[in-house]
Parts: C-alpha cells; sequence; structure tokens
C-alpha cells in the first residue's frame, strides 16, 4: 500500500510557514481515493485467481504459479520504468519497441559465444539508455510534446530492428547457458525473473519515497509552474526518468532474451499500450504527480493474469483486449473525477 508522501509529496514552504489546509484536505482525499484503488485491484486480483482456480484447479499448481510470475515479470518492470515517466505528467510509446531491439541486439551479442549474463545484461541496459536518453533530451530541453517524441522513435526503432535483422532470428540453441539459466533458473522454487522484478520495483520504491530527486518527479508532475518557482530542475529530472525508463527496457529485453531464447525482430511488438494500461490501471494518474509503482505493479499483474485466466478458461483472446480496454477507461475516468472533486474542494475552502 503507498504512503501520502509517496502518492502526493509536499510542495516546499517557506520558513514559517505551513501548508494551507484546503490543500492538504485536497491532498488528502486524492490520496485515500487511489490507495482504495490499490486495494480494489488486489481484491479483483484475488477473486480473479480464486474463480479460475476453481473452474480449473491446475491454474494454482506449481507449474501453474510459476508460469504466471514469469508471464508478468517483464510487463511489472516496463511498468515500473514507465511510471517514473508518466509521474512527472510525460509518456513513454517506444518501450516495446526497445526491448524488442535491445533483445535482439544482446541475442546477436551472445549467439556463439561464451559471453556471461552479466555482460548480455549491461549491453541491454547500455542500448536502453541511449533510447531514453535521446527522448528525454528531446522531450526535456527540445521541448517536444512526449507523444510526438516518443511515438517518432517506436516507428525508428522498429525500422532499425527489421533493418538489422533481416528477417533472421536469433535460436536459444546459439544463446549461451549462462544466458538462458537467468530465465530458467530458480532459488528455492521461485524463478530468478520474479525475484528480479521485484527488487527493482522495490528500489524504485524506495527511491520515490525518500530521495528528494524522487520526490521532486511528483511535485513536477503535480504542478510544473510551481516545480520551477520552487527551484526544481525539471528538465534534467525529465531526462532522467526518461533514461531510466530506457535502462529498465534495456534490462527487460536482456530478460526477454533469456526467458525466450528465441527471438525475432518484432518481439514485444504492441506492447506499449499493455504498459501504460498497466500503469493508469494501478493507479498512477495519466495527468501525473499521482500513484505509485506498486500500484502499477498490481495493473501489470492483474492484466497478465486475465490474459493466463481467459486461456486457462478457453476464452476468445479478443475478450483480453475488450477488458483490458475497459478496465483503462475506467481508471482515466476515475482520475477524472478525482480531479474535479478536488479542484472543487478547494475552491469552496478558498471562498471560505
Amino acid at each position: 500500500m503507498t504512503t501520502a508522501l509517496e502518492e502526493t509529496p509536499t510542495p516546499p514552504t517557506t520558513p514559517g510557514s505551513g501548508p494551507a489546509p484546503e490543500k492538504s484536505e485536497a491532498r488528502s482525499l486524492v490520496d485515500t481515493v487511489f490507495r482504495a484503488r490499490e486495494i480494489s485491484i488486489g481484491g479483483a486480483l484475488v477473486l480473479l485467481v480464486l474463480f479460475t482456480w476453481i473452474a480449473n484447479p491446475s491454474f494454482l499448481d506449481e507449474q501453474g504459479v510459476k508460469d504466471l510470475l514469469l508471464n508478468s515479470s517483464i510487463l511489472v518492470l516496463l511498468a515500473v520504468g514507465q511510471s517514473v515517466v508518466v509521474l512527472t505528467r510525460n509518456i513513454d510509446l517506444s518501450v516495446g519497441s526497445v526491448v524488442g531491439l535491445t533483445a535482439f541486439a544482446c541475442g546477436n551479442f551472445a549467439s556463439g559465444t561464451d559471453h556471461s549474463a552479466f555482460t548480455v545484461v549491461l549491453l541491454g541496459i547500455g542500448l536502453g539508455m541511449v533510447c531514453g536518453l535521446v527522448s528525454g533530451l528531446l522531450v526535456s530541453f527540445g521541448k517536444v510534446p512526449a507523444l510526438v517524441v516518443t511515438l517518432g522513435m517506436l516507428y525508428v526503432i522498429q525500422g532499425i530492428d527489421h533493418a538489422w535483422a533481416h528477417g533472421e532470428q536469433i535460436n536459444a540453441a546459439n544463446v549461451p547457458d549462462d544466458v538462458l539459466s537467468l530465465g530458467s533458473g530458480a532459488i528455492l522454487g521461485i524463478p530468478y525473473l520474479p525475484l528480479i522484478s521485484f527488487a527493482v520495483l522495490a528500489a524504485t520504491a524506495y527511491f520515490l519515497r525518500t530521495y528528494r530527486s524522487g520526490r521532486e518527479l511528483y511535485a513536477i508532475g503535480s504542478s510544473p509552474e510551481a516545480a520551477r518557482l520552487a527551484g526544481i530542475p525539471i528538465r534534467r529530472r525529465v531526462l532522467a526518468a526518461y533514461v531510466f525508463s530506457g535502462a529498465v527496457a534495456g534490462f527487460a529485453g536482456a530478460l526477454w532474451l533469456a526467458r525466450f531464447g528465441t527471438v525475432v525482430a518484432d518481439a514485444a511488438n504492441g506492447w506499449e499500450l499493455t504498459v501504460v494500461s498497466a500503469v493508469v490501471v494501478g493507479g498512477v494518474a495519466i495527468t501525473g504527480g499521482v500513484g505509485s509503482v506498486w500500484g502499477a505493479a498490481l495493473g501489470a499483474l492483474l492484466l497478465t493474469t486475465i490474459t493466463s485466466a481467459l486461456v486457462v478458461l478457453k476464452v476468445d483472446s479478443f475478450w483480453t483486449q475488450a477488458i483490458t480496454g475497459v478496465l483503462l477507461l475506467a481508471a482515466i475516468t476515475t482520475d477524472r473525477v478525482v480531479n474535479v472533486r478536488t479542484t472543487n474542494a478547494l475552491r469552496k475552502r478558498s471562498r471560505r
């Protein structure tokens, strides 16, 4: 469960002054709503798992649980990186293409060699950071709308990937065992991938809650003008958010190679909207400044579980997209209602 500090940081105040009562009450309303959303997502997830288990008990057998954790790991990672960007009132639509590029690059680098998993992962993170750096520079210093920049980056990266691959694919037989073991190995029966995703998730949540630069991301998303007047280096923070998102996507690309072994040029194609949906459904406001990476991870886990449940229940995969769309619309509607209620509450208290 998120804390008020994590969701909405306290804006800087001058010495001797305190936060206005009306703003504190408005923030309390927002915090309560979004904490309730995380609880409701967790409840929906539990009910979905129980219903599917009752319909098909094999859903929660040892292999079924492992598959569920493995299938959600990469999406959780991408949701964490995307959340940091969305908190600043921006978006990154290039994450899916970055995963595809880094997965193929890492596979091409490792094929037929004895490179260690650590080296391959570093390559993926490095390539992802370069992609995030380009997007971040254009958005923060070039002041080009994030939607335009990242959509353009999506097509550019896909073009580079396809031109490089020439229709070829990376085969698992050519990938070093050290890399493949990262995707198939386990500790005490728990696969490496979900443990890695949880570690990144916990570290990011701790940074956002504890460090000033993390809290400043919330301030930027809540009110860029107020953040500027408070002396927050907005451009550098937004750039850092994009570099982090790119690094996480590159890391996810290396893990994609470890997980599946066989990689083609369009790996993770179309995942951009799934990642954004997971983040918004998880309670991170698309308008920025509110939410948590824990909620985004819950949203990713919920969407993955829906997909797995529909497969187990032998339901047409079309309904996965339909349900995701409904959840996304409901989340955006909730954000809008909260914003309107908060604005009205501020106006009424200011009149008093």
